[in-house]
């Protein structure tokens, strides 16, 4: 079946999906279902019926079969078979059925909030990212021509479609050919943004460093896994990945001029709020920044929260690292010398830059990644539970994890020193101001077991999620770290597709892990 039929093909499920009674998932999700696993933790059953389940994808269903094939305890093998398949769910039957067809093989993904907000009909770049990439073991040359790899190019053109509009913003209203229509936030409602946006396109405009890279991160997925070069010189890729290069060049602009004047900021945010982290400072430019250190500010981190110093190391890392296999897509398509050569030198560049003004010393732990810096000496020496962070540097594939600097990074990630690193009888997860202390972000214990070779962290930190589910067999967004039942968002669909990528990457890389049992 040719791609567009594929397509048009989900499409159509969708549509049936949305005709029928089904219970809206965030609803769904409060409530434990049978069968239950029968372990300790005796986990509730979290797939929708049938004919709720907007997306079925043979080859998913197949390997998540074999994985739980392989897992021996209960609860785990129930918790894996829950998240890794709650990615895409019609989250209420309120939603109208899509039109039969969206040109260009556009795919617009929405991103769940929290309780508190319902769902949200808008698309993150980085969660879109994110939620693909979960699948990405699914994903090899002979399934280029599959609903899997058309889901794929699907959100890179939606994404470039979205950067090619307002590449300052993070959050994208649904595309016009879906007949859903503009969410109403209330939040930005009364931003002040500069550049200007429009609402009816734009969810909220926050500039994240991360989500530029997290358009590169899912192109170089989708190429290193089916090698379709001639996807990415159709539609508008390369306009878009202009429209990147040319926000990351201008957000090197530093506050001052070699004379001392105040320059102009390519980016500015203001917001009227009661939380700090939702707003910018000096009026909407954020806390100065020194020239000439080479790196790409950022006026927000991956949690939304406004950073407190916009050199921040964990998007430079990312960017590093995609600009440089996002150059050999355009190397491979020819033609585009020009723009592959800008791309590998701003890589190289930012290489340099975060190794000269990234790394600092720390009594104690020795030298250190910090998570942001100004240029001028101050340094924030933390990190936050969302990705990109300092202890997922490894499995963004900028470095290695023996890396010897990452080490002792990690070392004074995962200790009292970092300021949220929540500790409980719960679980022990870094956290982050988006929840604030005591909340432990069980997303941060997925990633410590991606970046690690230690067999007891890894069987610790799997006991720790299981731990923190409260029953209900999903991943939360965060947990209080000493209450299991106090937690935010009980389906954090980002963490949930991690989760369920980590259990495929430990029955790869450490098989005899999924044996172990934790009654």
């Amino acid at each position: 079946m040719p791609p567009l039929a594929r397509y048009i093909a989900f499409l159509t499920t969708l549509a049936l999906a949305s005709a029928q009674s089904c219970p809206d998932y965030l609803d769904y999700a409060l409530e434990p279902h049978g069968p239950y696993s029968g372990g300790r933790y005796n986990l509730s059953y979290q797939r929708p019926r049938p004919e709720c389940r907007t997306i079925q994808i043979g080859d998913v269903d197949a390997e998540t079969e074999i994985i739980k094939g392989k897992i021996a305890d209960p609860d785990l093998r129930q918790l894996f078979g829950n998240a890794y398949r709650t990615h895409w769910i019609l989250l209420s039957s309120r939603r109208p059925p899509p039109p039969p067809i969206l040109p260009s093989l556009h795919n617009f993904q929405s991103t769940i909030a929290d309780r508190q907000r319902q769902d949200i009909e808008a698309m993150w770049l980085r969660d879109s990212a994110n939620q693909m990439q979960s699948y990405l073991p699914n994903l090899v040359p002979s399934t280029k021509n599959n609903s899997l790899a058309s889901l794929y190019r699907g959100v890179i053109n939606l994404q470039a479609r979205y950067l090619l509009n307002s590449p300052y913003c993070n959050s994208f209203q649904p595309p016009v050919e879906s007949g859903i229509p503009p969410a109403n936030n209330t939040s930005a409602s009364d931003d002040t943004v500069v550049p200007p946006y429009n609402n009816q396109s734009v969810f909220e405009c926050k500039y994240e460093l991360d989500s530029l890279a997290a358009f590169l991160e899912i192109c170089t997925n989708y190429w290193q896994s089916t090698n379709d070069t001639s996807f990415f010189g159709k539609y508008s890729w390369i306009s878009a990945l202009e429209a990147v290069l040319d926000v990351a060049d201008a957000m090197r602009t530093p506050t001052y001029a070699a004379n001392g004047s105040v320059l102009v900021s390519p980016y500015a945010f203001t917001r009227e709020t009661t939380r700090a982290t939702e707003t910018l400072a000096n009026d909407g430019i954020g806390n100065p920044v020194q020239n000439g250190t080479g790196l790409i500010r950022s006026a927000f981190r991956p949690s939304d929260d406004a950073t407190i110093y916009q050199l921040f190391i964990p998007a430079n890392m990312m960017c590093a690292r995609y600009l440089a296999t996002a150059a050999d897509i355009v190397d491979a398509l020819g033609s585009y010398d020009v723009l592959c050569k800008r791309m590998r030198d701003m890589s190289y560049e930012l290489r340099q830059a975060i190794t000269k003004h990234g790394i600092v010393n720390v009594p104690g732990h020795g030298q250190v990644y910090a998570y942001e810096i100004d240029g001028y000496g101050s340094q924030n020496l933390m990190d936050d539970a969302n990705i990109p962070s300092l202890l997922s540097a490894p499995f963004l594939g900028y470095l290695d994890r023996n890396d010897s600097v990452y080490q002792n990074t990690r070392s004074l990630i995962l200790s009292a020193q970092n300021s949220y690193f929540m500790r409980g009888p719960v679980i022990s997860a870094v956290g982050g101001p988006h929840n604030g202390p005591g909340y432990a972000w069980p997303m941060a214990s997925i990633v410590r077991i991606f970046t690690s070779d230690d067999d007891e962290e890894i069987l610790g930190q799997l006991g720790m999620i299981l731990s923190s589910t409260d029953g209900l067999g999903l991943i939360h967004e965060s947990v209080n770290s000493f209450k299991g039942s106090d937690w935010t968002r009980q389906w954090f669909s980002w963490a949930n597709g991690l989760f369920g990528q980590c259990i495929i990457d430990l029955s790869n890389r450490k098989p005899e892990i999924l044996k172990a049992s934790f009654q």
